[in-house]
This record gives C-alpha cells, sequence and structure tokens, in this order.
C-alpha cells in the first residue's frame, strides 16, 4: 500500500512524505523514524485510501465504459458517414463527367500513340498479314479437305437430310399456306400421276369391293334359308307339316349353295349391256341415274315416305345399301351418311310432333340405320364390344338371374315336387305380394339381384371403355339426332336429348345383341347348338337394367320389389349420359373422310355398284309413281332422265332376246330366278365437259386444271401468267410430247371403266396454253377466279388436289385391308351356314332313316301275344282316380266329389311314337273318352311354369307330378 501511495504521489519529497505519515523525528542512530500520529496525518490516509479504491472501481468497469465510448464514437462516425455518402451522391454527375473525361483523355492518347506506330510501319504489316493470311488459309483448306475426306458419308446425309428439309418445307407450304406459290406445287405435281401400283391396287379393291357385295347378299339369302329351313324342322318335330315339305326345302337350299342359280348368268353378248346402240344408250342412262340418285340424297330420302313402311323397309335393305355397296369403301359410307342425315331430318321435320315420338316410335330411318351398323361392316364392332362379356355370363354355369317373386316361386315348388315325388301343401297360383312374403323366395330373389348388379358392371364398363369402337357413321347419326331434335324443340332439355341419344346407341343399337347374342352372331356357335334357357334370362335381366339406366327410369309399379336397385339405376345413368354426350363428338363426313365436290374426278376408278335386275326395275318404277313428289320442277335432272328412259322395261328386255324359251312351260319361274342376276354399272354424271356456253363451272374447272397440270410439268414459271405468256423452247415442247405418249400407252393398258377422262391431251403445249386462257377468261366471268391475283384461285384448287390424293392414296391402302378382313369374316360365316347345312342334312337323313325303321316294323313277326319279337312296348299303367289323387297327380274332377273317384280308372299306354302316350277314362268299366299326351308339350308347359292342366275339359291334374309319374313308369327315372 505504501508504495501505492508512492506512485500516486511521486512528487512529493521524502520529508513531507514522512511528515504525512506522522514521522515527526527520525534517529539518525537507530535509523528508525519515531512515530508521532496526527490528525492531518489520518486525512491524508483516507483520501489516498478512497482514491485508491475508486481507481479499482473504475478498472473493474474498463469493458462496459469501452462499449459505451464506442457506442458514442460509432454514431458520431455514421453520422460523418451519412454525410460523406449524401455529398458523393449530390457530385454523382460531376464526379462522371471529371472521371470520364479523364478515361477519354487517356485513350486518345493511347490510341494517337498505337495510331502512329502502325503509320509508321505500314509496310511491313501489311507484308506480315498477308503472308499469315495465306499460311492460315492454306492450312485451313488442306484441314478442311481432309475433314471432308473422312467425313464423306454423314456430309451426304446432311446433304439428304437438307434436301428432306427443303422438301418438307415445300410441302408445309402446300398444305399449310392459303396461297401456296406456282414453283412449290410444281414440285409435287407428279403425286397426280397414276402409277401401276395404283392401277393395281384400283383393281384389287374393284375386285373385293364386288366380292363383298356379293358375298353379303349371297349370306343373306343362305341366311333366309336357313332361317326357314329350322322352321320347317321344329314343325316337323311337332307333326305340323310332312317330312316331304323339308326334303323338297333342303334340296333347293342345296341348289342355291352349290351355285346352281346362277344359271344364264352370261348376258353380255345379247342383254342390256350387248353392243348395240340403243341398248348401250338405255346402259349409259342408268348408270347416270343410279348416280344421281347415290349423289342427291333428296331423291331417296323423299322417296322413302312415299312409300307404305313395309315396303319401304324392303325397298331399304336391298335397293338402298345396293346402291351405296353397303358402304364398301370411304365414297360410299359418305354418301350413305348424307342420306341417312338428310332423310332423319327430313322425318323429324315431318312426322315428329313430340321429343318422345323418337323413343316410343319406331323411325323408318333410325330403324335403317341401326340395321345397316349391325349388318357385315358393324358386325365385328358389336363382336368386339360385346362378345367377351357376354361369353363370360354364358360361360359362368353357377349363374342364375331370375328377378320374377312368382317364377322363383313356381321353380321353388317345382323343385320340392320333383325331388320328392309328393304334391307340397303351397298353392300353386300366387300374386307377387304373396310370393314376397316366402323367406326362400327373398333369398334367391337377394341372391340374384347382387349377381344381377355384378354382371351389370361388366358390361357396362366394356361398353363405356370401348367408345372408341362405336362406328364413326352411328356416333355421327346420333349428333345429327340430338341437333335436329333441339332445333325443331328448343326447349328440349339435355337429359331430354341425351336420352334420345341413349335410346338409339343402346337400346336400338346393343340391347338386342345382349338378349340375344346368337340372333346376331355376336358369338360362335356350333352348328345346331343354341342359348339355354338360364343364359337367355341372365343376359336378359342384364339387358332389362341398363336399359332402366340408359333411360334413367327407375324400377316402380309391377316392378317395386327391385326398387332397392334404383340408387344403382341412377348412378350408372351418370355414367351412361357422359358416354352419350361424348358419343356425339365427332367431326363432319366431309373432314372425316376428306370429300368434296372433286372427289370423283380426282379419283382413279369410277364409282360401280353391283345390282340385280329386278332392284333395277323396282327403282325405276318406283320413281315413275312418286315422281311428282320427289322431283316436283318439270325441268329436273331426275325428270330429264326417266323421259330418256321411258316406261317400266321387263326382265325379257333386259335379257335381250333369246335368253329365254318362249315355249318353257316354266317361263315365269325361270324369269323370276334371272331377274335376281347382278350387273355391274359403272355410274357416271349425265353432264359432262363441252364446247359452247353450256358447259358445267365445276367440269370446266376441272378440264382447265388438267390442262395446267400439262403444262407446268415442262414449263416452268413462278407465276402462271408468265408461263402462259412466255413461249415454249423447243426442249420443252419435246418433253411435253414425250410425257403424252407416256400416259396415252398407259391409258391404252388400263380398263375402260378406270381410265382418265382428260380432253385434249395430246394437243400441243402452246395450243394448251391458248385453250388455258380462253378458260380462264370463262371462269374469270363466272367469278370463280380472277386476273388481279394471276389466277391464284385455280393453283389452290391445284394443291388441295394433290393433296387429296395423297390421302386417297392412303385411305385406299386402309379400304383395302378392311375389305380382305370383311371378305374373311364373311367367308367364315359362309363356311357356318355351311355347317348349319350339313347339319340339317344330317337331322333329316336321321328321320329318313327312324321313318323307314317305323315302317319296317309292320313286316316284323309278331309272338304269340301279337307284340313284335325284341320289341315289345311298355306295359300300360292303369291307375283309379283315387289313387292318382293320393298321389296328388289327380286334383279334382269337375261335378264329382272325391268319394266317386274310386269308380274311375285310368289306362295310359305308350304309343309307337316316342313321347306321346294315350289315356283313356273309364267309368264303372265304360270307356268314356281318349287324349293323347305328348311329353314333349308336358316339357314345355313345366318351362313356362304352368302348374295345373286339364284333361278331358274336366280333370285337374299337377303338371309337374304326372311327368314324374310318366317318367318312373315308362323311363325308369
Amino acid at each position: 500500500m505504501f508504495c501505492t501511495m508512492l506512485n500516486y504521489r511521486s512528487s512529493w519529497t521524502l520529508p513531507v512524505l514522512l511528515k504525512s505519515f506522522g514521522w515527526t523525528r527520525y534517529s539518525m542512530q537507530s535509523m528508525r523514524p519515531t512515530w508521532t500520529r496526527t490528525e492531518q496525518t489520518n486525512d491524508i490516509i483516507k483520501e489516498v485510501t478512497a482514491n485508491y479504491i475508486r481507481e479499482k472501481m473504475w478498472s473493474a468497469s474498463e469493458d462496459m465504459l469501452l462499449r459505451f465510448q464506442a457506442t458514442s464514437s460509432g454514431t458520431l462516425l455514421r453520422k460523418e458517414y451519412e454525410s460523406r455518402k449524401s455529398f458523393l451522391y449530390e457530385q454523382v454527375e460531376h464526379v462522371a463527367k471529371i472521371q470520364a473525361f479523364w478515361k477519354g483523355y487517356k485513350q486518345r492518347m493511347a490510341y494517337k500513340s498505337r495510331r502512329q506506330t502502325f503509320i509508321d510501319n505500314t509496310p511491313s504489316i501489311a507484308k506480315i498479314q498477308a503472308w499469315f493470311r495465306m499460311i492460315i488459309a492454306r492450312r485451313n483448306y488442306l484441314s478442311r479437305l481432309q475433314y471432308f475426306r473422312d467425313h464423306k458419308n454423314e456430309i451426304v446425309k446432311i446433304q439428304s437430310l437438307l434436301r428432306a428439309s427443303k422438301a418438307r418445307d415445300d410441302y408445309k407450304t402446300l398444305v399449310g399456306s392459303e396461297n401456296p406459290p406456282l414453283t412449290v406445287i410444281r414440285k409435287f405435281v407428279y403425286l397426280l400421276d397414276q402409277s401401276d401400283l395404283d392401277f393395281q391396287e384400283e383393281l384389287e379393291v374393284a375386285r373385293l369391293r364386288g366380292e363383298v357385295v356379293t358375298k353379303i347378299r349371297g349370306n343373306q339369302q343362305l341366311e333366309k334359308d336357313l332361317n326357314l329351313m329350322d322352321i320347317k324342322i321344329g314343325l316337323l318335330v311337332k307333326n305340323r307339316i310332312t317330312l316331304e315339305d323339308v326334303i323338297s326345302h333342303r334340296t333347293k337350299l342345296n341348289k342355291k349353295k352349290g351355285g346352281e342359280m346362277q344359271v344364264l348368268n352370261n348376258i353380255d353378248n345379247q342383254g342390256i349391256k350387248s353392243l348395240s346402240k340403243e341398248r348401250r344408250k338405255t346402259l349409259e342412262t342408268y348408270q347416270q341415274l343410279f348416280y344421281l340418285l347415290q349423289t342427291k340424297p333428296s331423291y331417296l330420302a323423299k322417296l322413302i315416305f312415299q312409300m307404305p313402311q313395309n315396303k319401304s323397309t324392303k325397298f331399304m335393305d336391298t335397293v338402298i345399301f345396293t346402291l351405296y355397296n353397303y358402304a364398301s369403301n370411304q365414297r360410299e359410307e359418305y354418301l350413305l351418311l348424307k342420306l341417312f342425315k338428310t332423310a332423319l331430318e327430313e322425318e323429324i321435320k315431318s312426322k315428329v310432333d313430340q321429343v318422345q315420338d323418337i323413343v316410343t316410335g319406331n323411325p323408318t330411318v333410325i330403324k335403317m340405320v341401326v340395321n345397316f351398323n349391325r349388318g357385315a361392316r358393324g358386325q365385328n364392332t358389336l363382336r368386339q364390344l360385346l362378345a367377351p362379356v357376354v361369353k363370360e355370363i354364358m360361360d359362368d354355369k353357377s349363374l342364375i338371374i331370375n328377378t320374377n317373386p312368382v317364377e322363383v316361386y313356381k321353380a321353388w315348388v317345382n323343385q320340392l315336387e320333383t325331388q320328392t315325388g309328393e304334391a307340397s301343401n303351397l298353392p300353386y297360383d300366387v300374386t307377387t305380394e304373396q310370393a314376397l312374403t316366402y323367406p326362400e323366395v327373398q333369398n334367391k330373389l337377394e341372391a340374384s339381384m347382387e349377381n344381377l348388379r355384378r354382371v351389370t358392371d361388366k358390361v357396362l364398363n366394356s361398353i363405356i371403355s370401348s367408345l372408341d369402337l362405336l362406328p364413326y357413321g352411328l356416333r355421327y347419326i346420333a349428333k345429327v339426332l340430338k341437333n335436329s331434335i333441339h332445333e325443331k324443340f328448343p326447349d328440349a332439355t339435355e337429359d331430354e336429348l341425351l336420352k334420345i341419344v341413349g335410346n338409339l346407341l343402346y337400346y336400338r343399337y346393343m340391347n338386342p345383341t345382349i338378349v340375344a347374342p346368337d340372333g346376331f352372331d355376336i358369338i360362335d356357335m356350333t352348328a345346331g347348338g343354341q342359348i339355354n334357357s338360364d343364359q337367355r334370362r341372365n343376359l336378359g335381366s342384364v339387358a332389362k337394367v341398363l336399359q332402366h339406366a340408359a333411360s334413367n327410369k327407375l324400377f316402380e309399379g309391377e316392378n317395386e320389389h327391385l326398387s332397392s336397385t334404383n340408387n344403382y339405376l341412377s348412378e350408372t345413368y351418370q355414367k351412361f349420359r357422359k358416354y352419350f354426350k361424348e358419343a356425339c363428338d365427332v367431326p363432319e363426313p366431309e373432314e372425316k373422310f376428306n370429300m368434296d365436290k372433286y372427289t370423283d374426278v380426282v379419283t382413279v376408278s369410277k364409282p360401280v355398284i353391283y345390282i340385280s335386275i329386278e332392284e333395277i326395275i323396282s327403282t325405276h318404277s318406283l320413281l315413275l309413281e312418286h315422281r311428282e313428289a320427289i322431283a316436283p320442277e318439270k325441268h329436273d335432272l331426275l325428270n330429264e332422265l326417266l323421259e330418256l328412259l321411258g316406261e317400266v322395261p321387263n326382265v325379257e328386255s333386259f335379257l335381250g332376246e333369246g335368253a329365254i324359251d318362249p315355249n318353257d312351260p316354266n317361263k315365269a319361274n325361270t324369269l323370276s330366278q334371272l331377274s335376281k342376276i347382278e350387273i355391274s354399272l359403272s355410274l357416271t354424271s349425265k353432264y359432262d365437259l363441252g364446247d359452247g356456253e353450256t358447259i358445267d363451272s365445276q367440269r370446266l374447272m376441272i378440264k382447265t386444271k388438267k390442262l395446267i397440270i400439262d403444262v407446268i410439268r415442262n414449263q416452268p414459271g413462278s407465276t402462271l401468267t408468265e408461263i402462259l405468256e412466255t413461249p415454249a423452247t423447243t426442249q420443252q415442247e419435246t418433253d411435253h410430247a414425250t410425257d403424252m405418249v407416256s400416259r396415252a400407252i398407259k391409258d391404252s393398258k388400263t380398263p375402260e371403266e378406270m381410265q382418265q377422262m382428260v380432253e385434249d391431251a395430246q394437243l400441243p403445249i402452246e395450243q394448251k396454253k391458248r385453250k388455258i386462257q380462253r378458260n380462264l377468261r370463262t371462269l374469270e366471268q363466272m367469278g370463280l377466279v380472277s386476273s388481279k391475283n394471276k389466277y391464284q384461285d385455280i393453283l389452290n384448287e391445284i394443291a388441295k388436289d394433290i393433296r387429296n390424293q395423297r390421302v386417297y392414296r392412303k385411305l385406299r391402302k386402309a379400304e383395302l385391308a378392311k375389305l380382305q378382313q370383311t371378305l374373311k369374316a364373311l367367308n367364315e360365316k359362309a363356311t357356318f351356314y355351311e355347317e348349319q347345312i350339313n347339319y340339317y342334312d344330317t337331322y333329316i337323313k336321321t328321320c329318313l332313316d327312324n321313318l323307314k325303321r317305323k315302317n319296317s316294323r309292320r313286316s316284323i313277326k309278331v309272338d304269340g301275344k301279337g307284340e313284335p319279337k325284341g320289341m315289345r312296348r311298355a306295359k300300360p299303367v292303369k291307375y283309379s282316380a283315387a289313387k292318382l289323387h293320393e298321389k296328388g297327380v289327380l286334383l279334382g274332377i269337375d261335378d264329382l266329389q272325391t268319394n266317386q273317384f274310386k269308380n274311375i280308372l285310368f289306362d295310359i299306354t305308350s304309343t309307337e311314337d316316342v313321347g306321346i302316350f294315350d289315356v283313356k277314362s273309364k267309368f264303372l268299366g265304360v270307356e268314356m273318352e281318349k287324349v293323347q299326351l305328348n311329353i314333349q308339350d308336358l316339357l314345355e308347359m313345366q318351362y313356362e311354369g304352368v302348374a295345373v292342366m286339364k284333361m278331358f275339359d274336366k280333370v285337374k291334374v299337377n303338371v309337374n307330378l304326372l311327368i314324374y309319374l310318366l317318367n318312373k313308369k315308362f323311363y325308369g327315372k
């Protein structure tokens, strides 16, 4: 402490210091101070001690004091920084100018120095640059040359890609440009040429079309004959016709199968196709008439509704579908859809008074559309759509669906009595409400409903997931139906319109094929095979639920017991509703098939139809009969053609003189057979191109386009006007003449019906150009082209033809594949019919053998008892009415009491006819009456749910127990 104080007051002298501590005297002898403490000393000590303590306190808080100082210093520095920053921002413009001035000055000085150096050494620098450029160029050349040699294949590919890219760009211009330039059109005009492959494919398509149409008609006729044969055999089983009638029809069927109906088919030398000017003119007029009917749907649409419905149905099924070759190609499908559309709009306009008339009635056009799409062309679609799920339902042997409480009740009672052989105490005739009171019936119904919902979901999912499989034509007609109804009834709701669409797509198109898949050839059936009653009922129940769901109709009234499925029906309807709405979302036929008014001229071959003589005569007769309603105007095209044809010819005039023997006793029958002979007609329009003021504007356009194509092939130019005004060179004339010779050679090898109708083809190029100029002036007067845009309109039409030709080739290949597929399916169906014929033959032979065997019994020797040896029949069975009543077989006899039953006897005897029994009744030993029982009739009554029947008009018997008794006594089962 002393040292500290000493340090603290270093300026003090020793005496002063000693004095301050009270050392007033100092002993020199002992060298020690003498202590004398004064008051002043105490004050000094206190002061020093206080100062020391204060110093220690400040030292302990040094860090905190430094932070206080830093805080105050930071504030001051920030203020100074912000002030400086603000000053600099205020002087930015001046600072930038100063900096720019200084940088510019430095750059100018450097530039002047560098420039002066170059000026002083210009010659040397030029020599150095030239030398370096030469070396670099030489090296680059050698390097690139070697690079090209090393990558020769890659370079060739790149060049090909560039050319292809240029070609693609040109084609995009051709396709996408509103006004493609002539230079681009000229590059692709070769696509309009017809190659040998084109002609071969056209010939193959024409051949397949003929085969398909002929096969369809043959299968249809064969199916009708087989159905008739089936009916006659069924009647044979029931003894309603003689066996000889069946054999007679079989002989006729086999003749058709073997092709014997095609006799006298070759009438080209003497019939309507003979080489006679008069007959040739008649043939051409018929070809023009059917072309007009085919391309102008309004005539046939009106004709359909002029005839009675039964007659119009036959007309549609034969003539109309024949006229359009059953839509065997794109063109005819397009035209048939136009007819359907026109006829449907006409029917809705004139015959539909309420929205529901389409659903409750039987519209002619709707029926025609459905039949067509379920025919040969649409059959494959239905197979893909429904066959797998229908086959799955049929193959499920454990599946039993019966939603009729009365039928479930009767089946339950039948099962009890058949198994036990005793009469049950349950009533036979019950109402729906009474049947539902039995727990067994309720349990069976509940199980059936569960199975029904399960399999219905499968069918529904198959339908909804296969929207793309629906035929385009059917979807388009659904769209037309929806729009036409909405147009006539604008207040109709969307739900009402979609229910009508559902009536077409599901109820009329799909529902019958689910109920009877064998009747519509949806599933494969073996010869003689058939769907059993359980399978038929299962499919019918599924179809019923889907029908209610498609129309959003709940189970009510007599179907109240099915009301538990109403929620399921509502959910299913929402799925159907979306499905029907999407089904109507299809493009127009013009867009789908890429068709327009020039299509027939662009295509290689003329349209050909295969039609019978009877159908030609029938159509001619109907047109004459209803011509005032179809074509009321005198100068209508149809009336002009009918005037040229005159009166309706007969079959003999079609065939020509000598085709029929006038002394033939079966002349009428022979004529009837020959009227079914089919001939081919190459359809053409009556109004061809010609010179003069009567030229049709469209055909003049087509003729001019063909001439322009011939010219621009050999003479280039940027515009059509430039080409027409520039004389052709000698080389161009030579090239053009060579092209025309090549075309003439190709046309000479082509069948007549496939030759291109190109007039003036052999004219020199300059004459063609003059003809083009004349035609262009005529077309300009008609308003079809304009010289102001250098006739770009006609160039646009040529570009369109090129695009259509490419699409047509693509569609033709698709059509060829489809025709081959269709023909294969038709051949398979014909094979099936042949198997049916063989099956029927076997069945009839068996009947004949049985007949011989039965007749031979009369010559068999009999034993002493009068029975044939080895062929002893079952002994008669005798029962009293009381015994039968005890067994439950006999329920009662009118006008007799139970105690009188012992006086009545019944003799039951098996006859020679299998399954036929004679029943005789005796009262007190006297024979009263006799009836015959047929086991097949009894089984049929059992199948139909008939529990009680009457014999002798007074005896009531239990059908189930009677069958049980007969089986036990006569068949041992």
